[in-house]
């Protein structure tokens, strides 16, 4: 019998590949299913881009292998967007590496700098691939709390009280998935400052910016902020292709040089074609946002209009892609909760609990299904 490796003991299949064999089977049956539980746009990238990806093909340069960094004119639109965007100056050749999506990104990171026995702080609640990672390069997750009381933000006074002696990395990400906690500048100072005074990595997850967000922000704002930080990005979410796989991380040469080492190793460049519609979406000004989030904010008026049927609270000030919401007084299981409401009313939303202990008593709907839908999903209380 060949066995596994021993690291694969610390990790589970991810919540959402079970879960949706699950939703799946239930839709194969002829159930109704409206899924509300995963942030995979539905709307399609702009024509424009579509248009570059067909274009591509015909070049001599697409079938071939591509650069293990992109082509220079992606990472010179990377540069441009952080430029546009955040007044981010990033040398697109040294300071910028495009990524098969930012996951690969994580693993990317931890392979880069982390050894056996190091420890990583992972915010709780959090996306879950952090502690996954973690685990599978045999480093240590030490969780740090988040909670609505202190609008989902660390607590500087409860981190200073933790031993970082073994503390290498730490990852944040706002706006906040799952809560939609916004963060400000002001936090990504505190978070530098503390990075440099424990020599900690800290890397921010940053692919929410501009979905119903009227202040997209980066941590490489922050002076000083290279000397201790990367910054993880995505195509995603932004112009609705993540199926894709497209992203990138930013950064000081060195670090991004290190995450390079990894990467390298690791795949042979991303197809051209995908390129260079990434670089047509990289182009894109406030006016695609803007018809972007007009779809949104009707999508999350209903949304919340759905939670608070089920009698949920929802946390208001949450931006982003998903709507945060806290269950009725007496509900104990967000998951039993949810489950009920799958069985009985086929409609998917993401427990809480998949995102860390502190997500206990709250459920997340996904503003990825047309307003037609969640107008269904009401209808059916």
């Amino acid at each position: 019998m060949i066995t596994t490796a021993n690291r694969l003991n610390t990790v589970e299949e991810y919540y959402f590949s079970s879960k949706l064999r699950e939703v799946r089977q239930l839709a194969a049956e002829g159930k109704p299913i409206i899924n509300m539980g995963i942030g995979s746009p539905d709307l399609a990238p702009a024509q424009a881009v579509i248009d570059a990806v067909t274009l591509a093909m015909q070049d001599v340069n697409a079938h071939g292998y591509q650069s293990y960094q992109g082509i220079p004119e992606l990472r010179k639109s990377m540069a441009d967007f952080y430029q546009n965007n955040f007044q981010v100056e990033l040398n697109p050749n040294t300071e910028i590496l495009p990524l098969m999506g930012s996951k690969e990104g994580i693993m990317h990171i931890s392979m880069a700098f982390l050894n056996e026995g190091d420890q990583v702080l992972i915010p709780n609640p959090g996306y879950p691939t952090y502690t996954s990672v973690t685990n599978l390069v045999g480093a240590e997750a030490v969780y740090y709390d988040l909670a609505e009381a202190n609008n989902w933000e660390p607590d500087f006074e409860a981190l200073e009280k933790l031993d970082l002696s073994k503390v290498k990395l730490m990852w944040i990400g706002y706006p906040h998935m799952p809560t939609g906690a916004r963060g400000s500048l002001g936090l990504f100072a505190k978070l530098v400052v503390f990075a440099k005074k424990h020599n900690i990595l800290l890397v921010n997850d940053n692919p929410y910016s501009f979905v119903l967000n009227d202040n997209p922000m980066s941590l490489l704002q922050v002076e000083g902020a290279k000397e201790v930080a990367l910054e993880l990005n995505s195509l995603s979410k932004t112009f609705n292709m993540a199926g894709w796989r497209v992203g990138m991380v930013s950064g000081s040469a060195d670090l991004i040089d290190a995450v390079l080492r990894v990467k390298s190793n690791m795949d042979s460049g991303m197809f051209y074609g995908i390129q260079k519609g990434a670089i047509e979406a990289l182009k894109s000004d406030k006016s695609w946002f803007d018809s972007m989030n007009e779809i949104y904010k009707k999508r999350r008026v209903l949304t919340e209009q759905l939670a608070e049927k089920l009698g949920c609270k929802v946390y208001k000030e949450g931006v982003g892609l998903f709507v945060w919401a806290k269950l009725p007084e007496g509900i104990k299981s967000a998951e039993k909760f949810i489950d009920q409401i799958l069985h009985e009313k086929y409609i998917f939303i993401a427990p809480g609990t998949i995102f860390g202990s502190n997500g206990e008593g709250y459920i997340r709907f996904a503003l990825c299904v047309k307003e037609e839908k969640v107008q269904e999903a009401i209808s059916r209380f």
